[in-house]
């Protein structure tokens, strides 16, 4: 007689890793910080004084919310919505970074993505390739025999 097998069952292997599993949680993290920093900044600077620099203060609400939907689409796998706003946030840094260096006049004061994100050491612009990484590297099919970890699958006894 042979007692209970304690051999996982076999199943379809994942069709690509959840991007905010293992390394991605620190992706998602830099994220959430960045969201909840430049959110806040660009609410301060819309609600408080935005005659003075409106194209400046609406863009770094805008990076923000940018920011927080991308934190939210790379902490819930959410890939298609991750990938546009992560490449939405790329065109933004790089087209804003350029802009606040040629034309001054557009840019009295700083967004998050003025220079490049030199504001915020360089990590707006940093980020969204290492994001665009990321799912890329997550998006490719798990080969088959390994096995992706479930986080939230409780442990088994037996």
């Amino acid at each position: 007689m042979t007692g209970p097998s304690h051999a996982p069952t076999p199943g379809p292997a994942p069709a690509h890793r959840p991007t905010g599993s293992g390394a991605g949680r620190l992706l998602v993290a830099v994220y959430g910080v960045l969201a909840l920093a430049a959110t806040a900044r660009g609410l301060y600077q819309v609600t408080t004084k935005l005659d003075e620099a409106p194209l400046a203060y609406v863009l770094s609400l805008l990076a923000g919310i940018v920011y927080v939907v991308a934190t939210i689409a790379l902490a819930r796998d959410l890939r298609r919505l991750a990938w546009v706003t992560v490449g939405f946030e790329l065109v933004g840094v790089l087209t804003v970074g350029v802009l606040s260096l040629v034309d001054v006049g557009d840019f009295p004061d700083e967004t998050v993505w003025s220079q490049f994100g030199a504001g915020y050491g360089y990590v707006p612009l940093v980020l969204p390739f290492l994001g665009l990484w990321w799912l890329w590297r997550t998006g490719r099919p798990v080969p088959p025999g390994l096995d992706v970890p479930d986080d939230d699958a409780a442990p088994t006894v037996g």
